[in-house]
């Protein structure tokens, strides 16, 4: 099985860490909302490592391991009653046209799992904006049972939806723990922390990127809500809901699309957080993290040139001086 596994596929130690790190997220997601969690992210997996093979193959090239991890962290972005036909479609659309169309691993300008996840976004809105279930609280959870009951009501939703349809703030303590309703993998605050503190402490994953995200979002959140603590959500509610903690931890620190330059790191991050703020707030989307990664995933390669050339720029004039 391990010679098997070896001959398709490339090892790549980054790629295993981050998914150790997913394994408590991935856990947390089955506990509050069931098993299918697991067997959608298996159909994911299957259909998500096939079309990368597909395109491979024809360069004689193994499959790389950050499949695995797209997959999973696609998965994880998703409602657990997502039809598997959606799901399908969406790592399809993902690895195919923001991976494999670039080069394959390594080229790519966009995050694949988070392209993924906004195609369908927008193109099936339905199913990720509207069909949510019931995150179980008590012990042993949804550990006894497939799928957690679906939700019918606004006042049972999502905590940005329930915010912005009723104007209540979920207490904090849910949003902490992960009891309520959401995407997979988004909703426990505690387990995506202890998931940033183990890729910190293994260099898996860029601090400044993680960082400079939370600054500009919680920033941004702050003046808001100080200018007007009545019309807009506190910052740490804000953090803790909505899914940009997650996408902080996970899709921001990508290494392939995100800077290489430190000065470049901390800018990327900074505006990052300041246009997701701005589009979940002012915008008609809630999830305005996954639009703010892609939109500055597009400026990651020019930002690496610009400061760049700055540095050497200085560095010549001091030379000249």
């Amino acid at each position: 099985m391990k010679k098997i596994y070896r001959k398709y596929f490339m090892k790549q130690k980054l790629m295993q860490k981050l998914l150790i790190s997913l394994i408590p997220i991935i856990l947390g997601a089955v506990y509050f909302f069931g098993w299918r969690t697991l067997v959608l992210m298996g159909v994911v997996t299957v259909f998500g490592v096939l079309t990368e093979y597909i395109f491979e193959k024809r360069l004689n090239k193994p499959v790389s391991e950050a499949v695995l991890v797209s997959c999973v962290l696609f998965t994880l972005t998703l409602p657990v009653a997502t039809p598997f036909w959606v799901a399908i479609i969406g790592i399809v659309f993902g690895i195919a046209f923001a991976k494999e169309v670039f080069g394959g691993f390594g080229f790519n300008v966009f995050n694949p799992a988070l392209a993924a996840r906004t195609f369908l976004y927008v193109c099936f809105p339905e199913y990720l904006t509207v069909k949510w279930n019931v995150a179980a609280s008590s012990f042993p959870g949804a550990l006894g049972s497939y799928m957690t009951p679906a939700i019918d009501t606004v006042s049972q939703s999502t905590p940005m939806l329930i915010l912005r349809n009723t104007g209540v703030a979920l207490p904090f303590e849910k949003l902490f723990m992960g009891n309520i309703s959401g995407s997979l993998g988004e909703t426990s605050g505690l387990l995506i922390i202890i998931a940033a503190i183990y890729l910190i402490y293994t260099k898996t994953a860029d601090w400044q990127l993680m960082a400079s995200s939370v600054i500009g979002f919680t920033g941004l959140n702050t003046i808001l809500y100080m200018t007007n603590p009545g019309s807009f959500p506190s910052p740490l509610f804000s953090l803790f809901s909505g899914g940009f903690l997650f996408a902080a931890v996970f899709f921001i620190t990508e290494p392939i699309t995100a800077p290489k330059n430190n000065t470049a790191k901390w800018l990327y991050g900074l505006l990052i957080g300041v246009i997701a703020t701005a589009i979940r707030t002012f915008g008609i989307f809630v999830g305005g993290a996954m639009f703010a990664v892609l939109i500055m995933n597009a400026f990651a390669p020019i930002m690496d040139a610009g400061f760049k050339y700055y540095e050497g720029y200085k560095k010549r004039k001091q030379v000249a001086a």
